[in-house]
């Protein structure tokens, strides 16, 4: 028997994933959605980083949940890995092409991911 993450998979664009990512997040009202295109820079771990805010670890698990959940019924696609749900500060869903960030403001602001992959493209999604 296959994995769940592979033959559905395969039929599943990434534009159909990043779409469907970023649906899920609105779902649960994260903010300031950043979208990442890695694809020119040889050393990124992937080709698109999603980063959303919520205000609180109830929110952020809530929002991270929904992203799971939201996918997987849309697109068949689960995550390959995620982490960061015991204290729900920054929670991380990797999706192999697409890796989703789901932060409290706290941890976004000391991070800043934005800054570390700043040479890629990046776009502001709309709340």
């Amino acid at each position: 028997m296959a994995a769940p993450n592979t033959a559905m998979a395969k039929e599943v664009t990434t534009k159909k994933l990043l779409e469907e990512i970023i649906e899920g997040i609105r779902n649960r009202k994260g903010e300031r959605i950043v979208q990442i295109d890695l694809r020119k820079i040889k050393e990124a771990p992937v080709e698109y980083m999603i980063i959303a805010q919520g205000n609180s670890n109830t929110q952020v698990a809530a929002i991270a949940a929904e992203v799971d959940d939201h996918v997987r019924t849309v697109t068949h696609v689960h995550p390959l890995s995620h982490a960061g749900e015991e204290a729900a500060e920054w929670i991380a869903l990797d999706y192999g092409s697409v890796f989703v960030h789901i932060m409290q403001r706290e941890p976004r602001a000391y991070y800043d991911l934005e800054h570390l992959w700043a040479d890629g493209k990046i776009t502001e999604i709309e709340d």
